[in-house]
């Protein structure tokens, strides 16, 4: 467009925005006049986060933004697009436009915009079921940005965002569920709406479950995106923590509610072998180290696992890393050595207080032993 007549497209779009947003065209003029990029793009900005200007985003980027691109923040003009692009007619469409502002910011200094564009390229081509082109574009990124020392929480976040994205859509639960939590780490819980949390609980609590390579849901148990599951999805967050302490009477009570969900009840086999490992777990974690050689029928008691089950689970544990020792298969007798660190709930922390008082007591009538049997070789 020519520059000449953007006062005029000023004045036209002036016309059609709300009278509350009617203000900002004078500074849009004015700071246009006196090339100050960086506080128009500011002001862009505030006026592209007003909802009522959806409407004229568009036309605003392809006709005023583009007129100084160059001259601004390269990531803030992604921002701008972004916005814009949320007004094309479909995803066709945004895809193109897009693509267009990947190409325009793919210069060796504004590499942060280009990643951004790129995963936003990326996003869309999700939608359109296109998960070949959605990887390609992701791994392109993710080269990109561990070449970086640093960069933006908000390209950081986009990649993780799009990347558990292209990962729940391919039913690749561990890594969805890794990516999803990077993705939280890089923003303000209060940044999303109460539904968006809810969803983001809800689908990494279900990515943990049916997964079958985790098997410690601490950094999820831990994080506040939980207490988003309220409500209906109480059960959920019940069941995780069941879970985590290998509560197989509160799996029994809760495993009603696995029908609810598809995925669950695609996967109700493992669950039931997850929680069993998760109670053999918690029956060596509750013994002090001194009295981890268990009988087989000990074992099956604990874990309500059939008795001729029993060696199998306990060589899938130690092929998992859950725990470490060996077996006595004469004697149907597990060595325990080492087990694999979890969240503690209060309950767990009460038995290792108990635990640490009984180690207390024991050395102090060990060190009563020794200073009475000893008493010659002290005194000499």
């Amino acid at each position: 467009m020519n520059v000449d007549t953007i006062p005029d497209f000023l004045a036209e779009q002036r016309d059609a925005a709300p009278a509350e947003l009617q203000h900002l065209f004078l500074s849009f003029e004015d700071l246009w006049e006196r090339k100050l990029w960086h506080q128009l793009t500011d002001s862009l900005i505030e006026f592209f986060n007003h909802k009522e200007s959806a409407h004229q985003r568009l036309p605003f980027y392809k006709t005023f933004i583009l007129t100084f691109a160059d001259k601004i923040n390269q990531l803030k003009l992604v921002t701008l697009a972004l916005s814009a692009a949320s007004q094309c007619r479909d995803s066709q469409e945004r895809l193109s436009f897009l693509e267009a502002v990947a190409k325009k910011v793919n210069n060796p200094n504004s590499q942060d915009a280009y990643v951004y564009a790129t995963v936003a390229v990326a996003t869309v081509k999700l939608e359109l079921k296109d998960l070949e082109g959605a990887r390609k574009d992701l791994d392109k990124s993710e080269k990109i940005l561990d070449g970086f020392d640093s960069v933006e929480t908000i390209v950081h976040a986009a990649f993780y965002r799009v990347n558990a994205e292209y990962y729940q859509s391919k039913l690749e639960f561990a890594s969805y569920y890794r990516n999803a939590l990077l993705y939280l780490a890089c923003i303000e819980l209060n940044d999303l709406t109460p539904a968006e949390r809810r969803s983001r609980a809800y689908d990494l609590s279900i990515a943990a479950l049916v997964s079958d390579t985790i098997y410690n849901f601490g950094e999820l148990l831990l994080h506040p995106i939980l207490e988003a599951l309220v409500k209906d999805d109480a059960w959920l967050r019940d069941l995780l923590f069941a879970f985590n302490r290998g509560d197989l009477a509160a799996y029994d009570v809760l495993a009603g509610h696995i029908s609810s969900n598809p995925l669950l009840a695609e996967h109700r086999d493992g669950l039931r072998q997850k929680i069993y490992l998760a109670a053999l777990t918690e029956t060596v974690f509750r013994r002090p180290p001194h009295d981890r050689a268990m009988s087989f029928h000990t074992i099956a008691e604990e874990t309500k696992v059939r008795p001729d089950e029993i060696e199998h689970l306990i060589m899938k544990a130690l092929s998992l890393g859950l725990i470490r020792g060996s077996i006595d298969q004469v004697d149907e007798i597990a060595r325990i050595n080492w087990v694999q660190p979890k969240v503690l709930d209060m309950k767990q922390i009460d038995n290792m207080r108990l635990r640490l008082q009984d180690w207390d007591s024991s050395v102090f009538e060990l060190g009563n032993w020794i200073e009475k049997t000893g008493g010659d070789v002290w005194a000499a």
